[in-house]
């Protein structure tokens, strides 16, 4: 997914808060980001096609999910969900979460990993109750 003109600066925040925060992401001016996506399910495994989910209907449902939302936009402008959401790596991995979750067969969807650097991952595995 490539993402263009993505602003990490929070409204809630002052100008050397968010310098602070965000490091040198932070430009309300927005920067842009090539993020790599991996999609984790689990379920019983189907005798006849020894597969969870069709991988063919699961890149259906990422191409919907993931990249005609996110690819090729600018995530505070182009992709109302940011709009009142603070775009960082970790609010993306939120947004495909949800969005593969109201796709995918009930309790598939395991874990979402988003790389937006090789050093910078988030994992996301949806809310947790202890």
């Amino acid at each position: 997914v490539t993402c263009q003109d993505c602003i990490s600066y929070s409204k809630s925040l002052s100008d050397e808060e968010n310098v602070k925060l965000f490091g040198k992401c932070n430009n309300l001016n927005g920067h842009g980001h090539n993020y790599k996506v991996t999609v984790t399910v689990r379920g019983e495994i189907d005798p006849v096609s020894g597969m969870v989910i069709n991988l063919t209907d699961l890149k259906e449902y990422m191409q919907e999910a993931i990249m005609e939302p996110l690819d090729h936009k600018n995530l505070d402008k182009d992709v109302p969900y940011f709009a009142e959401v603070v775009s960082t790596t970790e609010n993306v991995a939120v947004f495909i979460w949800e969005n593969l979750k109201k796709l995918l067969p009930m309790g598939i969807l395991y874990k979402v990993k988003v790389y937006e650097t090789d050093q910078n991952i988030v994992v996301y595995k949806g809310e947790e109750t202890i």
